[in-house]
Order: C-alpha cells, then sequence, then structure tokens
C-alpha cells in the first residue's frame, strides 16, 4: 500500500503537468534611446561626432565632460637681442 501511494503521490504531478498551457512570455519594453552623442553599450559620449570620447553619462542622463589637458605654453618670442642680419 504504501509504494502505491508513493507512486501516486510521483505520478499526479506529472499528470497534471500535461494539462498546463504555457505562459505566454511577454517581451520587455524597448530601451529608450541614447542621449545625442552616447556611444552604444557603454555610457560613453562622442558629441562632437569625431569618434574620440568626450565625457560620460551618469545612470540619470547627465553629461559630464572628460577634463581636457591642459594646452602647453606658447613658445616665449624671440629675443631682441643676438644676430642681425
Amino acid at each position: 500500500m504504501k509504494f502505491r501511494s508513493i507512486a501516486l503521490m510521483g505520478l499526479v504531478p506529472l499528470a497534471l503537468a500535461a494539462c498546463s498551457k504555457p505562459e505566454e512570455e511577454i517581451a520587455p519594453p524597448p530601451p529608450p534611446p541614447p542621449p545625442p552623442g552616447a556611444v552604444s553599450g557603454s555610457t560613453a559620449a562622442d558629441r562632437d561626432g569625431d569618434g574620440i570620447v568626450d565625457g560620460y553619462y551618469t545612470s540619470d542622463g547627465i553629461y559630464h565632460p572628460n577634463a581636457q589637458p591642459a594646452l602647453p605654453p606658447p613658445p616665449p618670442p624671440p629675443s631682441r637681442r643676438g644676430e642681425r642680419g
């Protein structure tokens, strides 16, 4: 008797599973369009379109520019002393 009840407990879920309908999968909505100049798949941004990353976007959509390197100082003007031609 014990074997029959164990077998029955194992076969009932299989029988009920055969009658069930599969759940329809609902596709998630597409993501919002990226901000202007965003590089797809990352938080990087190329705002002027020259192929060089100019900054990045945070998760709240705010753009942060990368720090621009300081330009070298201009060369000193030629001195008034020296050879004259």
